[in-house]
């Protein structure tokens, strides 16, 4: 509630005032107190007239028009009355003596009733004037009165007298009171159920404890209500609404006058309830402005509405612009707002308003040439309606050079018989609706219609969209419709009701098509759904309840800004559009919903939100459906991919650029797998063939071939032949013989084959057999005479089915059909191109028994049936050697037993016993050995097979038995019976003494048992029998018992014995294989191995060097043997004497000379070969001490530069690795290794020494060049293994 103005007369001061608001309008308010004047105000608060008094006023009342204020006053016997029209006042002279008390004017007619101190009554009609005088209706003062609908008047006094006069003064009724009435009401009284609709019961308070209830129907039973001491005095009483005060619901506003101290006095509304006025102890007066009339209007975003009665309010709550509040000069009919401009008016005029940035200014005020019903205002225009007519406007001269055509026109033209009953403007078009049903398009920048549309019956409202590219008309019957000027089309809403008052579309720029229509209690969300592909419709998706009394003015996303009575706004967010809220905590159930409401709305982005909160693939794909429901492929393919459906993916990709509407459609009707729909759509698109291979490649073949005929004739065959196809799948042959024949074009061949097969197949299944053989004969498809073949083989028509095989090459089919009908003679042709072993089978049993036995054998084979092949061979052609030739090939256990039978007869035991343990009859065939003394044939043969221990055993105790040690040991070895094994191999005669140690060796590896070895190791060592054993057996014990350092010390020992003997290869050998497995086995080498080993392969690279002729190498190799003679004993003069011939060659005279000297010892002197002594000899006594200087180069390991062929760096102490093709030390940039023993050399020279020989000098493998690899990281060799 909202104070209007307030009065504050100090000669009111401190004394109660009265006032009166003019009847029905409300437009004045007369108030007085105690200054002896009645001012009059308007609703505005301006005083217009004032009314001076005799003294201080006793009553006045406004009559029913609210046209006559009438005023009693003290010592005046003279009526005053004040005519609102004229603003005069006059006098009216009651003719009555005494003081006037009481003043009422009647409801209905113009009666004034005036009553004075001394009881008498004075009647005045207004419209004739007259006056009727009652004398003596009371007997004491008037005080009160009420008049009811039938001019009957109620009077009290203080004589406690109740009189009903009717409107001549005549007492009807009267009855008295126990005390003095007060506060006399008219009204209607229920009584027996039923109420009367007259007024014809007075209630009156008297002695302001009582409510006296009087029935003019009943006098005789008048009610009095006594309300008890407590409940003090009655102050009024009215209809009282009961509701539950703890809600206080119905509560509108609560206002507090502070500056009110003493209290309130009275309160009165005007009869529309706009304005409450309120009196006050002190003599002040407040007007309230309780509700307004709801006058609003909206331009884009920004709105204007009425805030009090002459005030308008714009704002722009979208953009956040600060409200502007304009004060106008009249309380408005009409408000009208445009981009720039306001428009508030009444009757025929209206007033215009600029609306600047900070300040708002007056433009103009503008009269029509009638009554305006509602102004629309743009940017520059401003269209108003007037009696059927609408007048079309600059707002601003001046702001267009406009021609003076331009500047104003009336519509409709002079000669149009029509009345225009609703209008709008958007930013180009003036658009109005007539009572002829026709909406008409002005477009204002040519100045000309450009559009018009005829309904059958008359337009009553139109509401376009922000760009007036979509409209919202209701016509008489009160039903709504969109209409597109665009293809001049028309949708109507549904569910429309009929009690909508307007309409609003949706002005957020991203929700084009959304709607809301109102009426006083709802609002219905409807949404124009244009490009789907079932076509443009309007849908309702929902609506939403408005509070009481509220006016839409505005919807943007969702929020609807409403104007309300008390001049506020409010927004209510609509129930459609509650996605907009938070809805991260609401259950799947409530998510399903509002996604449901998403897609109706096609608010694809929040869907896709929703469905990410929900994380459902049902829901990714009722959104993908939606998409392609309203066209929108870029979002499905988004969402088609989220979901990694690749297909559709790749299905819309093909599409999105069809720019051709209807195509587009069909493509995702048919997605949708809405097929009918898909084929209009073709059908109405520029590519109406697509209709055709939908239809194709669904297997519509009815429907594809109706559509054949229309748009692609040529067409026709190919699609029967599909159809036939699927006809021939699900069995209906008479149609599909007859698709068959029509799909033959004749000149197109691979299509004319696969008809002409169908045809002889379906021939053949409709029982027209020859036909059907023919064409299959004349085709050339092997594939088509199996098929032909199969159905007749079905059909038991088994030579033709033959005959068609065979035609086919199925030549296993065919022979099969032919043994069926016992036709033995075609078997055999065909037999050689048979493959199936059951064919030949077949064949050969049915040779067999005609006693064709060679015939009969050969099938046998073929059919890999060998059993039945030796079955022949050995019983019926006596061949033997071809049976044994397949056991041994194919291993057949049953065929091994039949030729071990065959050789028993024949007593060849020895084979016998062989093919008997070939069809592990093992336990025949040792009895069949034991018998005939051939345990050693039984015995090898069992020995290379996979044979059981029990079986090994049997014959171990059979050789013990005979006291065959060997063979005994052997298989108590192979059954795991170690212990015994032993015994026996040391038991053999010394004959067998090398192959016996070498298996008692191999016993005690496999047993792992200390007694056995250290048994094995005393016979070895001569413990047993005072003989020991070679060395060589004691190192293969060591290695079979994995004890690698025995086995290394005694493969010294062994190397040693070589060397003594001269057997420097074998040593070589010794040593390596020893190392090798030392190295395999990470176990350090012992460096007395290691240096042995090196000396030796000097040796034995000096005889590669030489015989390549580079004497230099050798001789620095013999050098090095030389310098470690010792180790030589047997061939000490021969190597020495070598030494001095090869340093003499390759130019080392000095150390020649010391060799020399060393052979011209008396040991050695007289065993020099007599070739070379005499030149030694004068070697020694012509000493030539020149000497080449070996060459040096840098050690591996610290840089530092020796002698090539020395192996111990003086700068690291290191052992360096020696080359094994030239016995240098190694390298660090020139090292490969031998890929076979891992041994390290100069990747140069081993080249060099592979040209000329073809196996590494250390392990004696065969190698070559391309083998070899050079190794660009040394280190791993650098760290030998070799104990230091």
């Amino acid at each position: 509630m909202k104070r209007v103005f307030s009065l504050l007369e100090k000669n009111w001061l401190g004394t109660p005032i009265q006032f009166a608001w003019q009847k029905t309008s409300g437009n004045y308010l007369a108030v007085t107190g105690a200054d002896h004047i009645v001012k009059i105000f308007d609703r505005h608060g301006q005083k217009r007239s004032e009314i001076n008094l005799s003294g201080n006023c006793v009553a006045m009342d406004w009559d029913k028009d609210g046209d006559i204020l009438a005023v009693i006053a003290e010592k005046s016997s003279c009526i005053y009355l004040w005519d609102a029209n004229t603003n005069k006042t006059s006098q009216l002279d009651s003719g009555l003596r005494d003081q006037l008390s009481f003043l009422l004017w009647s409801k209905f007619g113009s009666f004034l009733a005036v009553g004075t101190v001394k009881g008498n009554l004075l009647i005045y009609n207004r419209q004739t004037s007259r006056k009727i005088p009652v004398i003596g209706k009371h007997t004491k003062r008037i005080t009160c009165g009420c008049w009811n609908a039938e001019n009957m008047l109620a009077l009290g006094g203080e004589d406690k007298m109740i009189t009903v006069s009717n409107q001549e003064g005549d007492t009807l009724r009267q009855t008295p009171v126990r005390s003095e009435p007060s506060d006399m009401q008219f009204s209607m009284m229920r009584t027996d159920d039923r109420t009367s609709t007259a007024e014809r019961t007075i209630s009156v308070v008297v002695g302001k404890r009582i409510l006296f209830l009087f029935n003019l129907n009943e006098p005789d039973n008048p009610i009095d209500l006594e309300f008890q001491q407590r409940y003090g005095n009655i102050v009024c009483y009215s209809c009282i609404k009961i509701h539950d005060l703890a809600e206080l619901k119905d509560m509108y506003a609560i206002i507090n006058l502070d500056d009110e101290h003493k209290g309130l006095g009275t309160l009165s509304w005007t009869d529309d309830g706009q304005l409450l006025a309120l009196s006050t102890q002190r003599g002040a007066l407040h007007v309230f402005l309780t509700k307004l009339p709801i006058l609003g209007d909206a331009c884009s975003t920004r709105i204007a509405h009425l805030t009090s009665l002459l005030e308008v309010t714009v704002a722009n709550p979208v953009e956040g612009e600060l409200p502007i509040t304009v004060s106008v000069d009249v309380e408005p009919n009409f408000v009208a707002v445009g981009l720039y401009h306001l428009a508030v008016g009444m009757n025929n005029r209206a007033w215009f308003y600029v609306l600047g940035e900070n300040a708002v200014k007056k433009l103009k005020d503008v009269e029509y040439l009638g009554t305006v019903a509602s102004v629309c205002l743009y940017s520059d225009y401003a269209s108003a309606l007037f009696e059927g007519k609408v007048q079309l406007h600059l707002i601003e001269s001046e702001m267009l050079d406009a021609q003076e055509e331009r500047e104003m026109r009336l519509f409709p033209a002079v000669d149009d018989k029509c009345r225009i009953l609703c209008h709008a403007l958007t930013g180009d078009f003036l658009i109005y609706g007539t009572d002829t049903g026709v909406i008409q398009y002005f477009y204002i920048e040519d100045w000309q219609f450009v559009n018009d549309y005829r309904h059958p019956v008359s337009v009553k409202k139109i509401f376009p969209d922000p760009n007036g590219t979509r409209l919202v008309f209701i016509d008489e019957k009160s039903d709504g419709y969109v209409y597109c000027p665009v293809n001049d089309a028309t949708y109507e809403i549904p569910d429309f009701s009929p009690t909508i008052k307007g309409v609003l579309w949706e002005n957020w720029p991203m929700d084009k098509g959304v709607f809301i229509a109102y009426d006083d209690d709802k609002v219905y969300t409807y949404v124009f759904h244009k490009d789907t592909i079932q076509g443009s419709k309007v849908i309702l998706a929902g609506s939403t309840k408005v509070p009481f009394s509220h006016k839409p003015l505005l919807l943007y996303n969702g929020e609807l800004t409403c104007q309300t009575q008390s001049g506020k706004i409010n927004n209510i967010y609509l129930s459609t559009h509650c996605f907009l809220d938070n809805l991260k905590d609401e259950g799947p159930h409530k998510l399903w919903q509002v996604l449901a409401q998403t897609l109706m709305l096609k608010r694809f982005s929040d869907a896709w939100e929703l469905c990410k909160i929900l994380n459902d693939h049902a829901a990714w794909i009722e959104l993908a459906r939606a998409c392609l429901h309203h066209m929108e492929v870029e979002f499905a393919i988004r969402v088609y991919r989220t979901i990694g459906n690749g297909g559709m993916v790749m299905s819309l990709e093909q599409i999105k650029g069809i720019e051709d509407y209807n195509l587009l459609a069909g493509h995702l009707a048919m997605f949708s797998k809405d097929f009918n729909l898909a084929q209009d759509l073709y059908l109405a698109s520029s590519c109406p063939i697509a209709a055709l291979e939908m239809r194709r490649d669904l297997q519509h073949w009815d429907s594809a071939l109706q559509l054949a005929k229309r748009l692609a004739p040529d067409q026709i065959p190919f699609i029967s032949k599909e159809y036939a196809i699927q006809l021939e799948f699900t069995g209906d042959y008479v149609n599909a013989l007859t698709h068959y024949e029509k799909g033959i074009t004749g000149d197109n061949k691979e299509h004319d084959e696969v008809c002409l097969a169908g045809v002889a197949q379906m021939s053949i299944r409709m029982g027209d057999i020859r036909r059907g053989v023919n064409q299959a004969l004349k085709h050339p498809s092997r594939v088509l005479k199996r098929d032909c073949g199969a159905i007749l083989e079905n059909m038991k028509q088994f030579s033709e089915a033959a005959q068609l095989y065979e035609k086919g090459l199925y030549y296993d089919k065919a022979a099969s059909v032919y043994i069926r009908c016992k036709n033995w003679a075609k078997v055999g042709e065909l037999l050689p191109h048979v493959s199936s072993p059951k064919i030949h089978l077949q064949y050969a049993k049915a040779k067999e028994a005609d006693g064709r036995y060679k015939e009969a054998v050969v099938a046998y084979e073929n059919a890999k049936q060998w059993n039945s092949a030796i079955r022949i061979y050995l019983d019926h052609l006596n061949n033997p050697e071809k049976a044994v030739s397949i056991v041994r090939e194919t291993q057949s256990l049953d065929g091994a037993k039949m030729v071990a039978r065959f050789f028993l007869q024949l007593s060849d035991y020895g084979s016998a016993i062989q093919f008997l343990v070939m069809s592990k009859c093992n336990n025949e065939a040792f009895t069949l050995a034991q018998q005939h003394n051939k345990m050693e044939i039984y015995a090898d043969i069992i020995g290379s097979e996979d044979t059981t221990n029990e079986d090994y055993q049997s014959i171990a105790l059979y050789f013990e038995g005979e006291k065959r040690h060997f063979q005994a040991g052997k298989f108590f070895l192979l059954c795991g019976q170690y212990s015994r094994a032993l015994k026996h191999f040391l038991k053999c005669p010394s004959s067998e003494d090398n192959a016996a140690i070498e298996m008692a060796i191999e016993t005690v590896g496999q047993a792992k048992d200390e007694l056995l070895t250290s048994q094995l190791i005393d016979y070895l060592m001569g413990e047993s029998d005072g003989v020991p054993k070679d060395a060589k057996y004691l190192f293969r014990l060591y290695m079979a018992l994995k004890q690698y350092r025995e086995a290394a010390r005694t493969a010294i020992i062994i190397a040693r014995e070589e060397q003594s003997a001269g057997n420097y290869r074998n040593a070589h050998d010794v040593l390596f294989s020893m190392y090798a497995e030392l190295k395999s086995q990470k176990i350090k080498i012992p460096s007395e191995m290691a240096t042995n080993l090196m000396i030796l392969h000097s040796y034995i690279l000096v005889r590669i060097h030489v015989k390549n002729g580079d004497h230099m190498k050798g001789a620095r190799m013999l050098i090095r043997v030389a310098n470690n003679i010792s180790k030589f004993p047997s061939h000490i003069v021969p190597i020495l004497t070598s030494t001095v011939i090869e340093c003499h060659r390759a130019g080392l005279k000095n150390s020649a000379f010391s060799f020399a000297a060393m052979l011209m010892r008396p040991e050695y002197r007289n065993k020099i070969d007599a070739k070379y002594k005499k030149k030694i000899e004068a070697m020694v006594r012509r000493p030539d001490t020149s000497e080449t200087e070996e060459a040096t180069t840098p050690c591996p390991f610290c840089e530092f530069l020796l002698p090539e062929c020395e192996l111990l760096c003086p700068g690291c102490k290191n052992n360096i690795p020696y080359c094994i093709a030239t016995g240098r030390h190694m390298l660090k940039d020139d090292w490969t290794v031998c890929p076979h023993c891992d041994f390290p050399a100069l990747y140069s020279e081993f080249k060099v020494l592979l040209s000329a020989e073809s196996a590494c000098p250390m392990c004696s493998e065969r190698l070559n060049c391309d083998q070899l690899e050079k190794t660009s990281d040394c280190a791993q060799y650098l760290h030998t293994d070799v104990e230091q």
